[in-house]
């Protein structure tokens, strides 16, 4: 995991931060042992280079289906996921995440934080709810009021929180300093059924 590429030329206004390879490694085990992985269809939606794609992949998912607008990450992520002989396991897509419509197990992600375009997280939510029945997926840790209320509304619940600190480094020229720790919640959801 330490050694899949991060994106090239990364957009700020498609918030392309890509997960360290500890936080991923971190929320894969968690998917994992809460038997959200094995022998399941996942979706990565907003794949960037595909860490958590290629993660599922690598521990024993039956396919995955990863999913970006952005043409070279999703490049990257293939070169990559054929590095690691995982290419059959993994059906990459260049898609708006909004227009994904095929049913899986589980949703693994790390949406825009919305640090850029409020709110820039919610349809990657909203789609894993219409998608999925398992969701884990990383936020910026000061919407957490906002988000848990998000999902209780839609009448899902969160059986997982935990915190991060999430590095960033100096990417754009609107970032001041060298290197900051940003603190992100992943959630994990139960998505209820109709």
């Amino acid at each position: 995991m330490e050694t899949i590429s991060s994106y090239s030329d990364p957009s700020p206004q498609l918030e392309q931060y890509s997960t360290p390879a500890h936080i991923a490694a971190d929320i894969l085990f968690t998917a994992y042992v809460n038997g959200h992985i094995k022998d399941k269809i996942i979706a990565d939606l907003g794949c960037g280079t595909g860490i958590f794609a290629l993660g599922s992949a690598y521990i024993g998912a039956e396919k995955v289906k990863a999913i970006d607008i952005d043409e070279d990450a999703v490049a990257k992520a293939k070169r990559e996921a054929k590095k690691r002989s995982l290419a059959n396991s993994i059906d990459f897509k260049i898609q708006d995440v909004t227009k994904f419509r095929t049913k899986v197990d589980t949703v693994i992600m790390n949406p825009p934080f919305g640090s850029q375009k409020k709110g820039a997280d919610l349809p990657f939510l909203e789609k894993a709810f219409k998608v999925s029945d398992a969701v884990y997926s990383i936020h910026n840790a000061k919407t957490v009021d906002f988000l848990e209320n998000f999902i209780k509304d839609k009448g899902h619940s969160v059986f997982w929180e935990k915190r991060y600190m999430f590095e960033i480094h100096h990417m754009f020229e609107f970032h001041k300093k060298k290197k900051e720790d940003f603190e992100v919640i992943l959630f994990g959801i139960n998505v209820k059924r109709e």
